[in-house]
């Protein structure tokens, strides 16, 4: 996978606070990545901040997912699980069709100073003429409770990797087990998560809050290296960015 979607070996940077391959210093680390210390348009951001605008419009984000073949990957850093694209659908904002490729799970995502217990991120790419990709990136938060059931179907595959870079062919998965439904979500410009936080990405961040078990989360932390136990990148400046909340009928 190119660095679209951030980079598959971990081990130029980390998640420490302090560290010398650390978020603060990851835009220092490659000329390429000089976006995640010097962009103006970095994720994740506040979404309680003042500047929300609400947006009442039913049909701003379009699914059509299919089931489809998946591979589960542990890549030290995060658990990805890898659609082929455009083999298992697309979301469509604002005309533009984007294709579903993964998900990635991220664990203690930081939102209005609450930590929730791990984060979902759906990836998806809409190739152009001109030969740059477009990224869309839906997120859903979970907080602790009753198990997940996308989660579920995935424990066995991701207790067989604990602590090592590994993947395994799942089978068949349908991206509609990931629960993004709900009548909110909030809409902003930004970056990804990881180097190289390459700037333009579309986030929708769903309202609704889902759940997870302990145990899951367990798994997961233990499944990552150490320093990926908490692999959220700190919050960055909104700059002059509006967040809009729409709100669906």
């Amino acid at each position: 996978m190119c660095e679209l979607n951030g980079v598959e070996d971990e081990t130029d940077f980390d998640y420490y606070k302090g560290s010398v391959k650390g978020p603060e210093r990851w835009g220092e680390i490659k000329e390429e990545w000089a976006a995640c210390n010097h962009g103006e348009m970095q994720s994740p951001i506040d979404m309680a901040n003042r500047r929300v605008k609400i947006i009442r419009k039913s049909k701003e984000l379009v699914k059509n997912y299919k089931t489809s073949n998946v591979t589960v990957k542990n890549r030290g850093h995060d658990i990805a699980v890898k659609w082929t694209l455009g083999e298992a659908g697309s979301i469509k904002i604002n005309g533009t069709e984007y294709q579903l490729h993964q998900g990635r799970v991220q664990l203690m995502f930081v939102n209005n100073n609450n930590r929730y217990a791990m984060e979902l991120h759906m990836v998806h790419e809409s190739p152009q003429e001109n030969g740059e990709t477009k990224i869309a990136v839906i997120g859903v938060f979970y907080k602790i409770g009753r198990p997940d059931p996308f989660l579920t179907q995935l424990m066995r595959n991701i207790s067989d990797m604990i602590d090592q870079k590994d993947e395994r062919h799942f089978g068949m998965v349908d991206p509609r087990d990931i629960k993004t439904g709900g009548k909110r979500y909030y809409r902003y410009t930004g970056s990804l998560t990881v180097p190289p936080c390459t700037e333009g990405v579309v986030w929708t961040i769903n309202k609704k809050v889902r759940t997870v078990s302990r145990e899951q989360v367990k798994l997961l932390r233990e499944a990552v290296h150490d320093y990926a136990e908490q692999n959220a990148r700190p919050r960055q400046s909104l700059n002059d960015r509006e967040i809009r909340l729409y709100k669906r009928w």
